[in-house]
């Protein structure tokens, strides 16, 4: 199956990297709704069930990424699902923020 963040880890795809280790990469979402969105990727193909069992290295960049780059707030969120707009089979973290975020929800779902 093909994967586009097993690409971009490999130097196949291209991305702007913000930080990289022997675990993790971070690099810039190509969707732009707020100033800063970044993806922290596990270098190692995995589900985000199975990061989410053990977030270790990944959410420490998560958040040293967040406080360099979002001084005045940010989020950090994951997908899981069609349901929730997942739109890759390889585990990550966004990073977001760069601006006043709002709500969550504005609307009461019943």
């Amino acid at each position: 199956m093909y994967c586009t963040f097993c690409d971009i880890v490999a130097r196949k795809e291209p991305a702007t990297i913000y930080y990289e280790d022997d675990e993790v990469i971070v690099f810039e979402n190509l969707l732009r709704w707020v100033p800063v969105m970044l993806l922290v990727v596990p270098k190692k193909h995995m589900t985000q069930a199975d990061l989410w069992t053990d977030m270790g290295t990944v959410a420490r960049v998560a958040v040293e990424m967040g406080k360099k780059h979002c001084p005045n707030g940010f989020r950090l969120l994951s997908n899981f699902g069609g349901d929730a707009m997942q739109s890759q089979p390889h585990a990550h973290v966004h990073v977001i923020g760069g601006a006043h975020l709002g709500l969550y929800v504005r609307e009461r779902y019943s």
